[in-house]
Formats: C-alpha cells, sequence, structure tokens
C-alpha cells in the first residue's frame, strides 16, 4: 500500500489548553513514529479559538524533539502571511536541528479572516501573481551560495528541505506541476477540484532537481474504532466544527453528541457530505473499503489523513487502528 502521514490542527477541544494541545501533537506524533507513519505534518492557522498551531515551525520543533526518524513539517505555511526570507530561515533552522527529516508544504490562503490577516501585516491587495514570485524567492535562499548575494539565510542555505505546494484548485496544481515539485491537495475538506486538480498536476508535469516525476498526496479523513457506531459518534465532533466554522461562529473542538447529523437543517447536512465526500467513518471492515476505494479512484502517491477526535485517546486509537490496516 502507499504510505500514510498525518496532518495534526493541534486541536484545542473544549476545557482543554492549547499546552495540552501541543502535549498532545508531540505525543501523537511520537505513536506514529512507532507505528510506521511517514509524515507528522502541521497547519497555519489564526485567530482560530480550537487551533494551537499558530506558530508553525515553533510547534514542528517541539514535535521534532520528541520523535527520531518521523518526517516532520507544515502542511501548510500560508506563505502570503511571511517574508519568504523568514520561512527560509525557520525551516532552515528546523532541518538544522533535525536533518534529513523536514517537509516545507507552501499554501496561498491566509489561513484566517481579513482581520487578523491584516494584523498579520500581509498585503491584502498582492495580485494573484505574487505567491509563485514568492514561492521562487523562497526556494533560492535554499540554494548553495554559488554566487555572491546580499541577502542570504543562514540557517537554510544549502540544505535540501524538499517543498511542497498545497492546494484546494487548480492553481496550486498548475504552479506544482511547472516548479517540478511535489502537490497535496485539501480534499479532507475541499473536495470539489480534487481529480481535476490531480490531472492538470500530472499532465503538465515538468521534471525538476527536486523531483523527477509528478507525486500527489491527498488529504483524507479518517474516524476509525472498533465499531462504526462508535465511529460515527466520534466524527460528530469534527462535523461540529465545520457546522461552526461555516456559519462564522469557530470554537474549542467539542465533545460528540448522539444523533448530532439527524438533528441538523438539510442545508447544513448537504453541506457535511460534501466537505466530508473524502472521508472513512466506521469500524475496521468500513475504513479499509473506503481507504482502498479512494485510493484506487484517485491513484495517490501517498494520503495524509487528519482525524479530529475530542478524546485524545480515541484519536490515537483512530490511527493505530489505520496503521494495521493499511500499513504506513
Amino acid at each position: 500500500m502507499i504510505p500514510l502521514s498525518i496532518l495534526d490542527l493541534a486541536p484545542i477541544v473544549e476545557g482543554g489548553s492549547a499546552a495540552q494541545a501541543l502535549h498532545n501533537a508531540r505525543d501523537l506524533a511520537q505513536h506514529a513514529e512507532n507505528w510506521g507513519y511517514n509524515r507528522f505534518w502541521m497547519a497555519e492557522h489564526h485567530s482560530m479559538p480550537g487551533i494551537a498551531s499558530a506558530a508553525t515551525a515553533v510547534a514542528l520543533a517541539h514535535v521534532g524533539d520528541g520523535t527520531s526518524t518521523i518526517r516532520i513539517g507544515s502542511g501548510g505555511i500560508m506563505l502570503p502571511n511571511h517574508a519568504p526570507l523568514q520561512i527560509a530561515e525557520q525551516f532552515g533552522t528546523l532541518e538544522s536541528l533535525f536533518p534529513g527529516r523536514v517537509d516545507l508544504g507552501l499554501g496561498r490562503a491566509p489561513g484566517t479572516d481579513q482581520a487578523a490577516a491584516y494584523a498579520l501585516r500581509r498585503n491584502l491587495h498582492a495580485d494573484v501573481n505574487q505567491f509563485p514570485r514568492d514561492v521562487v524567492e523562497l526556494m533560492s535562499y535554499l540554494q548553495p551560495d554559488a554566487q555572491p548575494r546580499q541577502v542570504r539565510a543562514i540557517p537554510g542555505e544549502g540544505l535540501k528541505i524538499p517543498i511542497w505546494i498545497l492546494g484546494s484548485s487548480l492553481f496550486g496544481a498548475q504552479l506544482a506541476a511547472h516548479l517540478g515539485l511535489p502537490y497535496s491537495f485539501a480534499s479532507h475538506f475541499a473536495p470539489q477540484a480534487m481529480m481535476e486538480a490531480i490531472h492538470v498536476y500530472r499532465a503538465s508535469f515538468q521534471p525538476s532537481e527536486q523531483l523527477a516525476e509528478p507525486y500527489v498526496m491527498l488529504g483524507y479523513n479518517v474516524f476509525a474504532a472498533d465499531t462504526d457506531e462508535e465511529a460515527a459518534l466520534l466524527a460528530t465532533s469534527m462535523m461540529q466544527a465545520f457546522v461552526a466554522l461555516r456559519t462564522g461562529t469557530p470554537g474549542q473542538l467539542k465533545p460528540p453528541v448522539p444523533g448530532y447529523y439527524d438533528s441538523l437543517f438539510p442545508n447544513q447536512r448537504a453541506m457535511l457530505d460534501q466537505v466530508l465526500s473524502c472521508s472513512a467513518i466506521g469500524g475496521p471492515a468500513k475504513v479499509t473499503e473506503a481507504v482502498e476505494g479512494f485510493i484506487a479512484e484517485t491513484g495517490a502517491d501517498e494520503l495524509i489523513v487528519t482525524c479530529q477526535m475530542y478524546d485524545h485517546s480515541a484519536r490515537l486509537h483512530s490511527y493505530e487502528i489505520l496503521a494495521g490496516l493499511i500499513g504506513g
């Protein structure tokens, strides 16, 4: 089977704290390393009460210090929020601390609303071409110092940090193909353009020094438990989070609620059906069937799995079940 990886948002549960969320992220990464997962990525989000990974590079340093072999990386860094030099230095520092284990996934969304984006001091009026230029600039800072240059990324310069392009539209697919970079699609929450984006990326791919052939990693939700009924209940925490986000009221991750899906309005159920269409929710047999079907349909080279569960032990068990079924 294909490699399995983890995308973690360091969820802050209702009644919990960011400190506990970051401790749980490190604990999950340690278990994932033992279960054979390939990567452990964390995502940059801002002004979100239920997500503790805003300072992504700092959170990754905490995870990297507690692990020894699993790759760590960003899924992703929202580059419009930052100066490319700053990110080259941050991830150059991570690569210096954890050599041969660091990935740098880049996205062009702000990872927040406009008010928080303004507070981050990003340019809200940047044109669509700025992100590609920023990616190329960042890549240049990581190249060996073959030519004298005024600005250098120290640490970072000359380090072979794999760069990924993340996206949920055709834009990212086209950019990743043009630059010859691996591509990760956010099908775990925005699956609408998934198949078209995969096709565009593979059809347009141009080999690069980093990558000879196209490589696609797809986001996928897995809520695994010992029974279908238990998994369905555990998944309601994530359902509540999506409904809250879509209604402009994001909060901490709530406990499971029996019968939650059936209690929703039809338009809310339709939204969840669409958002969670790339998901496996159930016991071992149901999860195996769903995951294998998704891989066969998409031809994914790797899956990056997310699992937002209120109970940390249940979340660990879900990832353990998946690793045993599919093999990391």
